[in-house]
């Protein structure tokens, strides 16, 4: 997993109005916690490019007065209306301890379902997940190359060594869909052998004696 840089500035108030003044600053008002204590810092909302606008998940190193924290994004929370970053929590990472953090879906291949007309359908663009840090990937790969259309892989067909997947067993992930081209196609030649077979034979009339 890859590692991105922020650098944020201790806050002196946690209250409401001391965030808004910060938001409007173009600042983002952040927490990192798990390691025994709170620290409440802010950061620049530009500055969070590379961390949540991004499919991919990585460690973030945030720096705080000449210190540097390792840690992983756990929530971020943006306005009703605007959109807009107003709060990121951080859990810092800690050796020998677990962290769960939501991994990108890639995919692997070109599935024959797809080959013979079907549809690929990601159902779940990224995955929760537990593990320690040093054993999780930057994504999960699924090889899709065997799926063929009407059939799904599941979170609990998921194997990767040293990773919990946090979703039900049987929740789909990825599936090949029909499409209505296939059962078009499919009901062409049904229809071409019924028009192709001859109709009953009428029985000829009893000749007369």
């Amino acid at each position: 997993m890859k590692t991105v840089s922020l650098s944020g500035s201790p806050r002196a108030g946690v209250g409401k109005s001391d965030a808004n003044s910060l938001r409007a600053k173009g600042q983002v008002p952040c927490v990192i916690y798990g390691a025994g204590t709170q620290m409440h810092f802010s950061a620049d909302e530009r500055a969070f490019k590379n961390i949540i606008y991004t499919p991919a998940t990585s460690i973030v190193e945030i720096e705080l007065d000449g210190k540097k924290f390792k840690t992983v994004l756990q929530e971020a929370q943006f306005h009703k209306v605007s959109d807009k970053l107003i709060h990121a929590d951080f859990l810092e990472i800690v050796d020998g301890k677990p962290v769960t953090v939501f991994l990108p879906v890639k995919t692997v291949g070109q599935s024959e379902g797809v080959k013979a007309g079907g549809k690929l359908a990601i159902k779940m663009r990224k995955l929760k997940v537990r593990g320690l840090i040093n054993k999780l990937p930057e994504c999960i790969e699924l090889n899709i190359e065997n799926l063929v259309i009407g059939k799904s892989i599941a979170a609990g067909d998921i194997n990767i060594d040293g990773v919990t997947i946090l979703h039900p067993k049987n929740i789909s992930v990825i599936s090949v869909n029909v499409t209505r081209a296939v059962v078009t196609e499919e009901a062409a030649p049904a229809a071409t052998t019924a028009a192709a077979t001859p109709a009953a034979t009428t029985a000829a009339p009893a000749a007369k004696k």
